[in-house]
């Protein structure tokens, strides 16, 4: 026979425990699908590494790290202005129209210069439209390609190494003496001072009267 006292639950004593862990589920539940989303949707955890299919194959690690090419040499508005230039395609006809002139890999290139249509490349390194970033400044304070691009003389297919979020943007112009070397050397990917980067970049801070600012209006106008 059931115990009078009991009989009238439906469930079991023990279910009781369950009321404050579906509590908590209901309460925190919500808090961390946010706090999932925006790890999951943060530019450190879907652009680092980011390595688009690119219209044809072109090595980076062969044109600039075996065959010694400047990045000057095809991003050539990056000393000048704002924005590192995408080549056109005469600058890629400038060897090609000889060197592997009838290479297969090479036929969206022959084709885009005889039409005049550009090729496709897709970027990269691609910033929000609301944050301003100049090349040419930062080339000019002593920033080399490879802080933010990485070793691309290194890499078959261009990848992002670095995150490019505000605080990774601001950790460097708060502490950028690390990050500075002479001007002559920022193309030279594989570059390393004698002694501590971070002593003579504070020289050449020094130097050259460099001061990064931090104020909102330097990345966004």
């Amino acid at each position: 026979m059931s115990d009078p006292k009991t009989s009238r639950f439906v469930f079991p004593r023990w279910a009781n425990l369950v009321r404050p862990g579906l509590a908590l589920a209901i309460a925190g539940g919500p808090v961390y699908l946010v706090v999932l989303a925006m790890v999951a949707l943060s530019p450190s955890t879907i652009n680092v590494g980011y390595a688009p299919e690119q219209p044809l194959p072109y090595s980076h690690a062969l044109h600039v790290g075996q065959l010694g090419i400047d990045c000057r040499y095809c991003h050539d508005t990056v000393e000048t202005e704002a924005r590192a230039a995408i080549p056109p395609t005469q600058t890629c006809m400038n060897c090609h129209a000889k060197v592997r002139a009838a290479s297969d890999k090479l036929e969206l290139v022959r084709e885009s210069y005889a039409t005049g249509k550009p090729i496709p490349w897709v970027r990269v390194h691609d910033l929000p439209d609301y944050v301003y970033f100049n090349h040419a400044a930062h080339l000019r304070a002593g920033v080399s390609c490879v802080e933010c691009h990485g070793r691309v003389d290194t890499m078959e297919v261009v990848w992002q190494t670095e995150p490019l979020t505000m605080g990774w943007c601001l950790d460097c112009h708060r502490n950028p003496d690390a990050r500075i070397r002479p001007p002559d050397k920022i193309t030279q990917l594989d570059w390393k001072p004698d002694g501590d980067p971070a002593e003579l970049g504070r020289r050449l801070r020094e130097e050259r009267e460099i001061n990064p600012k931090v104020d909102c209006s330097t990345c966004h106008r």
